[in-house]
């Protein structure tokens, strides 16, 4: 397929990488967003959730393309180099939710647009997800999030965050026996080693249990404190609330000589969605008329699929340019060709929904 780069796409991708927007610092990027969304025609507004929305096109199909429009922290300089953009959220995900304006310029007769910049994806809040949600559904959705410019995904796991807190009397140093913070690692030991059992011999309900922080101290003199977070990501099949029940219960049995107290800080269930939906079917075939041989996808992350699927239950896929391999690392970049190839390709979709 040949591809145009068109500038005014370029310069609408590269300048909303080019705006640090760190997760609940996204408002300079949102308001930048509305800005160029009204130049292209769209009615543009901030909502009540701090997200940049855009309408175009009017009747009665409604599709919302929602992609987020924070990112984590790290700041990288913002170049293109051998037809790449890169910078921080150049994939993850500035680059689908531009695709998602780009292609939404054009309107299509009979199908009003809503873009959707939401915030605080990579929060544990999903603020802007999770308050679109709430609104009627649209007849269709999709997600922004780095698929490969012909592939499309149709599936995400569950995410489940605990805080899990030991305490204790203050003992002394030499004291034998183990430190609080040696006690919080064999805690953790014991939840990483119950999910490791619990999904054994069936690898697609593996669930991934990780140490995503620690904290330790001596605390005001009278207690000791150790703190853990901890983040499973599930699959179908498994419920948040069966793995916290199994946690809060090896907390109930815990033979140390610290308390064990655990606090749920987030939680999306596992999210997944036919192949065969027709919006799934819409994206098959327009990346088989722009030149490409369509895979469906399965991610081990987390994504707003997770918030919005079951809120609105609508057909819905996530789709984008760029390689998630790069998401959230030092060397972040996107190819400005899948770029164009994934605006061809979204217009086509929008075409080909526009029946309902």
């Amino acid at each position: 397929m040949e591809v145009e780069l068109v500038p005014d796409d370029v310069a609408l991708v590269g300048g909303l990488v080019a705006i640090p927007s760190v997760s609940r610092g996204e408002a300079d990027a949102v308001e930048w967003l509305v800005t160029r969304m009204r130049e292209r025609g769209f009615r543009a507004s901030v909502d009540a959730a701090g997200n940049a929305v855009g309408e175009i096109g009017e009747g009665p199909v409604h599709v919302v393309l929602l992609g987020h429009i924070d990112t984590v922290p790290g700041e990288i300089p913002v170049r293109v180099e051998d037809g790449e953009l890169i910078g921080r959220g150049a994939v993850d995900a500035k680059g689908p939710l531009a695709a998602f304006v780009a292609a939404a310029t054009e309107p299509v007769a009979g199908v009003k647009v809503t873009v959707v910049g939401a915030v605080e994806e990579e929060s544990p809040t999903s603020k802007g997800a999770r308050y679109r949600a709430t609104l009627a559904a649209p007849d269709w959705c999709v997600i922004g999030e780095p698929s490969g410019w012909d592939g499309v995904t149709v599936g995400y796991k569950g995410r489940l965050v605990l805080d899990v807190s030991l305490s204790r009397s203050a003992r002394h140093g030499a004291s034998p026996g183990p430190t609080v913070a040696e006690e919080a690692l064999a805690f953790w030991s014991r939840l990483s080693h119950a999910a490791i059992q619990r999904g054994a011999g069936a690898r697609a309900a593996r669930i991934d249990c990780r140490l995503e922080g620690m904290h330790a101290a001596a605390g005001n003199g009278l207690v000791e404190r150790a703190e853990l977070r901890v983040g499973y990501r599930l699959p179908s099949g498994v419920t948040t609330d069966e793995l916290e029940h199994e946690a809060r219960a090896l907390a109930e049995t815990h033979d140390g000589d610290a308390e064990v107290a655990i606090e749920r800080i987030a939680s999306e269930e596992p999210a997944r969605t036919a192949r065969t939906t027709p919006v799934a079917t819409a994206f098959a075939r327009a990346i088989v008329a722009a030149g490409g041989r369509p895979s469906f996808k399965e991610k081990s992350g987390t994504s707003d699929m997770n918030v919005l699927l079951p809120a609105w239950g609508c057909p819905m896929v996530a789709y984008g340019p760029g390689d998630a391999q790069y998401d959230h690392t030092p060397i972040e970049r996107l190819a400005l060709a899948d770029y164009a190839r994934s605006i061809a390709v979204l217009r086509d979709v929008l075409r080909r929904l526009s029946s309902g």
